[in-house]
């Protein structure tokens, strides 16, 4: 593998797992583009043996994945409700005031920053989706439309906008550039300021066969262990660490500039992580077993309903979705269509499976028998705004770590 790892730049890359040529996840289509030739690009994934970071092969230019962008945070209740909890915290532990700054990379469409400007905080977004940045700008949250690294990083330190708090919410497995956003985040923070940084974490991830949560947006895949070789790399100390069940297993990372010592629960995540050993490509070698037998299981249950006279929809055109969908060849001829909350995913049609992307309602008006839960990420919110097509008899499966019908 000719590659270089995107964190310590060692060329001892070892393959865990292929999952095939898939299209991009969140490039959804319209009807027009129906009939064009959709790009695809390898989906594969590696482990370095000198830092341990898990990452795919393949690098998408940023422009064709970011310039414009489906994702909008705010629809999800969930997302927007953990945000607004932890600008709360984070405003009353760190004695934020006017005087203050809030900086958040990836800022999306204001969900978590709008929090912060109604404590009376000043805010900053970065935001390098352009249709995105235009939603946060109506919403009043102050954005800059660019992608956030050392060049930025060093433009706004000039500016004297250095953040006493830095979010980064799921946009450090998104970067090609990982030493360059890091090395940003350390020119932005104040010598006494914080960056909190949230990841998908690696160890849920294989143990709970997560794998739709590969894309070709999301280039690595953290540990703690490899991001502690990351941030120390750039005198930065992560000092302590949070296990949380959002999106089936993330990290909440409290990132200073040198001279604060690890929390315990660093020290003891990090021994964890060596004992169990994700430190070692041994740990990654069932993965795909692991994934086939979820595919089998899923698919079986599928095409059993489907000649039982079934029908089936499913629910959430996510890039998880995408992943799954595409991975596991579940197409048209068992799903009848997608349903999605966001009105700028209404009436496309998802990657590679070109099934069609209605409004939530469908759901009461159309009335399939099952519906398979895409975002399962979110399925105790969605499970409970879909109360009355489940009282109707509706049913959701939830295909993640094994298929559940509830």
């Amino acid at each position: 593998m000719s590659i270089v790892c995107r964190s310590c730049s060692a060329n001892r890359l070892q393959p865990i797992l292929s999952l095939g040529k898939t299209p991009l996840a969140n490039r959804l289509l319209t009807a027009e583009q129906l009939s064009e030739r959709e790009p695809t690009y390898p989906l594969d994934l590696a482990f370095c043996s000198d830092c341990s970071l898990v990452q795919i092969t393949e690098t998408v230019p940023t422009a064709e994945l970011f310039s414009e962008y489906s994702y909008f945070s705010s629809f999800s209740d969930t997302a927007v409700l953990s945000a607004k909890h932890l600008a709360e915290r984070l405003a009353d532990e760190r004695s934020l005031a006017a005087a203050s700054l809030v900086m958040e990379i990836a800022s999306n469409d204001g969900y978590l920053l709008q929090h912060y400007r109604d404590l009376g905080v000043p805010v900053l977004g970065i935001e390098p989706a352009a249709n995105v940045a235009r939603v946060a700008e109506s919403r009043k949250i102050p954005t800059r439309c660019d992608f956030f690294g050392r060049r930025l990083a060093q433009e706004l330190a000039a500016e004297g906008r250095r953040a006493d708090v830095v979010h980064a919410n799921n946009v450090l497995a998104h970067v090609a550039d990982l030493n360059g956003v890091v090395a940003g985040i350390a020119l932005v923070l104040k010598p006494s300021g914080v960056a909190v940084i949230e990841v998908p974490y690696l160890r849920d991830l294989i143990e709970k066969c997560e794998f739709d949560t590969i894309y070709h947006e999301h280039l690595c895949y953290f540990s703690l262990s490899a991001l502690n070789r990351l941030f120390s790399r750039h005198r930065l100390v992560l000092a302590d660490v949070e296990h949380l069940s959002l999106h089936g297993g993330s990290l909440r990372l409290f990132v200073t500039p040198e001279g604060t010592a690890p929390s315990k629960s660093v020290a003891d995540m990090l021994e964890a992580e060596r004992a169990t050993g994700l430190l070692a490509v041994e740990y990654y070698r069932d993965f795909s077993t692991q994934i086939e037998a979820l595919r089998n299981a899923l698919v079986g249950l599928l095409r059993r309903l489907r000649s039982d006279g079934k029908t089936i929809a499913a629910y959430g055109a996510s890039a998880k979705g995408s992943t799954l969908l595409n991975v596991f060849g579940i197409g048209a001829d068992v799903l009848d269509f997608v349903v999605d909350r966001s009105t700028v995913k209404q009436g496309r049609f998802t990657p590679g499976a070109h099934l069609p992307i209605l409004p939530t309602e469908a759901l009461l008006e159309r009335k399939p028998d099952y519906v398979l839960l895409l975002t399962w990420n979110f399925a105790e919110e969605i499970l409970a705004q879909q109360a009355n097509y489940r009282a109707q008899g509706g049913r959701f499966i939830i295909p993640v770590p094994t298929p559940q019908v509830v």
